[in-house]
C-alpha cells in the first residue's frame, strides 16, 4: 500500500501573470499547433496584438496598420494614439492594467479584457515594445515576460502610434512555421469589417470600400448566386444575404470586430430572423430548413462590454447588446425584420427569385423524404458501429451527449479496405480515435444531387458515422482525417473523398475540420538507427547519415505499416495537413475544372505540372549526387 499523499500549507503556490500564462496558455489562446491549422495558437497571437490596433481605428486614431512576417519574428506597427508612455511596461506585463477597463474610452473594444498582449509577450522568446507619442517614445524589451529593458522617455519624430515586435517561443509553439495565406484571411476579415482602414501585410495592401458586401463578393461566385447581394448596415450593425447553388448554409460572423468563427447568441439570432422575416413577407409558414437551404450570409454588430465564451472570443454568449440596451435578439431581429422586409418590397425581381429558390428547396426536400426514411433504416440494420465504424470509448461511453458541444479533442480516421484499417485501428488511440473502413472507391458524386448520399451506401453510413446529416452542428468529430495509401488509388480515393465533402457538406471543410493525414513514405535503417522519410529527399539524407549501408522499405499501403509503427504517426507525433479554402477559393469552379469532363485545360495543367516536377526530382537528384560526391572526396582527403 502507497504511503498517504501529504497535504499541507507547502503544497500551495501561487503563479505570478507570466508562469501562469506559459503553464496554461491553452487559456489564453486556445491551442498551441504548428501553424498548420487557421486556429494555431501562433495566428492567435498575431490577432491579439491586432485587435488593440484596430480599436484605436474604430475610435478614430489611425487609419494604417502594418504587419511584417518574417523569419520567426513578426512586428505590428498601429498609427493610433500610442500607449500612454508612463504605463508602457504595465500595459504589456501587469494582467490587470489596460485601457480596456475604461469603458467611456474603449466603449466597444475588442480586446475587452487587456490579457491578449500580456500573453503575447509571456509566450514570446524576444518581445519588445515602443510607444510613440506627442513627439515623445518610450521602448521595452521583454524575454519570455520578463523585463530585460527600459529606455527613459526621449524625443521622438515618429508619428504616434505603437509598435510590437515579437518572437513566439519555440519550447512551447515547437516547430512552428506562419502561412502567409492563414494570415492574409485573417486580415482580410479586419479590413472588410473596418471599411477605409489599410492594411499592410508584407508589402501587400489590403483594404476594402464595401464592408460586408466585399466580403461575400469575394467568398461567391456571381454565376452561381440566385439573386444580387442584399447589403444591408445600420448603427452598430451589417449584414449581407444572398443565396446560392450550394449545399448547406455559409455564414461569417463578427462582434466588434473579432471573427466568431463559432456563432454564438448573435448568429444564431441572426438565421432565426431571416426565417421569420421570410415567413412574414410572403405569408407563408415555411419550413426552417427550406429557407435557410444555400444561405450565403455575414453579420456584424457592436455591443458594450461582450461576453465571449473563451479568451480567443471566437464564440459570443452576451444575452444584451449593452448594460441599459436591448437584447442581442431583439436587436437583430428588429432590424432584419424592418430593413430586410422594407427591401424586397422595393426589390420585388430579387423578392421573387428568393422565392424560387426557397420554393425549389421545399421541392428536393420533399422528393428524398422517401429514400432518405430507407436509408436510413438500412443504416441501422447495417449495424454501422459494429461493421463500418469502430467508435472512440468518449463516444461509446456517452452516447447521450454526442449532439453537445464536443468535450475531448476527438478524431475519426477514413480508410478504405481492411489491412488499413486494421493497422490504424490497432495503433489508435482508444479514447479518442475512431477509425470508418470504406469498402472500395467512393463515387465521384461532382454534379450529383444530395439524393445520391441516401441512394449509395457508402456516402449514407458516412454521414451517420460523422453525425452530419442535418449539418454540422451535431458533428460528432472535431478532426475528420483522410488516411489513404500513399499510391494513385489512393490519391484518387482522398480527391473523391474531398469531392464528397465540398460538394454536400463544406462548411465541415470551411471550419477546419477536414484533414489529410501524411505518413512515411520510407522507411530507412541499420541495426543502431531507423528514419521514417516523407519524401525523397529525405530518404537520400537518411541513406547518406547511415554511410550507404541501409535497409530500405517502400510503404506503398498503410497495411504494410505494423501497429507498433504506426502509434506513433497517428500520436503525439502525428502529421496532419488541413484542407483549408483559400480567400478566392470557389468551390464550384473548383470541382469542375478537376472532377469534371476532361477538358484541354486540365490536360494541359497535368502534362505542365508533371514536367515541372520530373525537372524538380532531376535537379534534386543531381544536388544530392553533388553532395555524395564532395563527402566521399573529403573523406578519402
Amino acid at each position: 500500500m502507497s504511503a498517504a499523499v501529504q497535504y499541507s500549507e507547502d503544497n500551495i503556490r501561487s503563479l505570478d501573470w507570466k508562469e501562469h500564462i506559459r503553464l496554461r496558455p491553452g487559456m489564453y489562446i486556445g491551442k498551441l499547433g504548428d501553424g498548420s491549422a487557421m486556429d494555431d495558437g501562433i495566428y492567435i497571437l498575431i490577432k491579439e496584438i491586432i485587435d488593440n490596433s484596430i480599436d484605436e481605428y474604430v475610435m478614430g486614431h489611425g487609419k494604417q496598420i502594418e504587419i511584417t512576417v518574417g523569419e520567426g519574428a513578426v512586428t505590428i506597427r498601429d498609427y493610433g494614439r500610442g500607449i500612454p508612455l508612463g504605463k508602457v511596461v504595465d500595459c504589456v506585463s501587469k494582467i490587470n492594467t489596460g485601457g480596456k477597463y475604461d469603458s467611456k474610452a474603449f466603449k466597444k473594444s475588442v480586446g475587452l479584457n487587456g490579457v491578449g498582449t500580456k500573453a503575447v509577450n509571456a509566450l514570446s522568446d524576444d518581445f519588445k515594445v515602443m510607444a510613440f507619442r506627442d513627439g515623445k517614445e518610450k521602448s521595452a524589451s521583454f524575454v519570455r515576460g520578463e523585463l530585460v529593458n527600459e529606455s527613459k522617455i526621449v524625443k521622438s519624430n515618429q508619428p504616434n502610434g505603437t509598435l510590437i515586435v515579437y518572437k513566439p517561443d519555440n519550447s512551447i509553439f515547437k516547430n512552428y512555421k506562419h502561412r502567409s495565406d492563414f494570415i492574409e484571411s485573417q486580415l482580410w476579415n479586419y479590413a472588410y469589417l473596418n471599411a477605409g482602414l489599410k492594411i499592410i501585410f508584407n508589402g501587400k495592401t489590403l483594404v476594402s470600400k464595401n464592408g460586408l458586401l466585399d466580403l461575400l463578393t469575394k467568398k461567391t461566385n456571381p454565376e452561381t448566386l440566385r439573386y444580387p447581394i442584399i447589403h444591408l448596415k445600420g448603427e452598430d450593425i451589417e449584414i449581407a444575404l444572398t443565396h446560392g447553388q450550394q449545399y448547406g448554409e455559409e455564414y461569417y460572423s463578427f462582434v466588434n470586430g473579432q471573427n466568431t468563427t463559432q456563432g454564438g447568441t448573435h448568429l444564431q439570432a441572426y438565421r432565426e430572423a431571416i426565417v421569420k422575416t421570410v415567413r412574414d413577407h410572403y405569408g407563408k409558414n415555411y419550413d426552417t430548413r427550406d429557407i435557410q437551404a444555400s444561405v450565403i450570409g455575414a453579420i456584424s454588430v457592436r455591443v458594450e462590454e461582450p461576453v465571449f465564451e473563451s479568451q480567443t472570443k471566437t464564440k459570443l454568449g452576451s444575452l444584451n447588446v449593452g448594460p441599459e440596451g436591448p437584447s442581442v435578439k431583439v436587436f437583430i431581429q428588429d432590424f432584419v425584420k424592418s430593413k430586410l422586409d422594407n427591401f424586397l418590397h422595393k426589390n420585388k425581381e430579387v423578392a421573387e427569385a428568393l422565392l424560387k429558390r426557397i420554393q425549389q428547396s421545399e421541392r428536393e426536400r420533399k422528393d428524398i423524404a422517401g429514400i432518405k426514411k430507407l436509408a436510413n433504416e438500412r443504416a441501422k440494420k447495417a449495424n454501422l458501429h459494429n461493421k463500418k465504424l469502430r467508435d472512440c470509448r468518449v463516444h461509446l461511453n456517452d452516447k447521450k451527449k454526442k449532439n453537445e458541444e464536443l468535450k475531448y479533442e476527438t478524431t475519426i480516421f477514413i480508410t478504405e479496405g481492411d489491412s488499413a484499417s486494421g493497422s490504424i485501428t490497432k495503433a489508435r488511440n482508444v479514447n479518442t480515435q475512431a477509425v470508418f473502413s470504406l469498402r472500395g472507391k467512393p463515387l465521384n458524386c461532382f454534379s450529383l444531387t444530395k439524393k445520391v448520399v441516401y441512394q449509395n451506401e457508402e456516402f449514407n453510413l458516412l454521414q451517420h458515422a460523422l453525425n452530419i446529416e442535418d449539418g454540422i452542428e451535431g458533428l460528432r468529430f472535431n478532426k475528420v482525417v483522410i488516411a489513404t495509401d500513399a499510391d494513385v488509388d489512393g490519391m484518387h480515393i482522398r480527391l473523391l473523398l474531398l469531392t464528397f465533402f465540398l460538394q454536400f457538406f463544406p462548411d465541415l471543410v470551411r471550419n477546419g475540420h477536414l484533414y489529410i493525414l501524411d505518413t512515411p513514405l520510407f522507411r530507412v535503417r541499420d541495426k543502431q538507427k531507423t528514419f521514417y522519410c516523407y519524401s525523397e529527399e529525405e530518404k537520400q539524407k537518411a541513406i547518406k547519415s547511415l554511410r550507404g549501408k541501409a535497409e530500405i522499405t517502400r510503404f506503398k499501403g498503410l497495411g504494410e505499416i505494423s501497429p507498433n509503427e504506426f502509434e506513433d504517426f497517428i500520436g503525439e507525433n502525428i502529421k496532419l495537413d488541413p484542407v483549408f479554402l483559400e480567400e478566392q477559393t470557389k468551390i464550384e469552379d473548383l470541382l469542375k475544372y478537376y472532377m469534371g469532363k476532361n477538358t484541354p485545360e486540365r490536360q494541359g495543367f497535368i502534362i505542365n505540372n508533371l514536367k515541372v516536377e520530373i525537372d524538380e526530382i532531376a535537379d534534386k537528384k543531381a544536388v544530392m549526387d553533388l553532395e555524395e560526391e564532395e563527402e566521399l572526396v573529403s573523406d578519402k582527403v
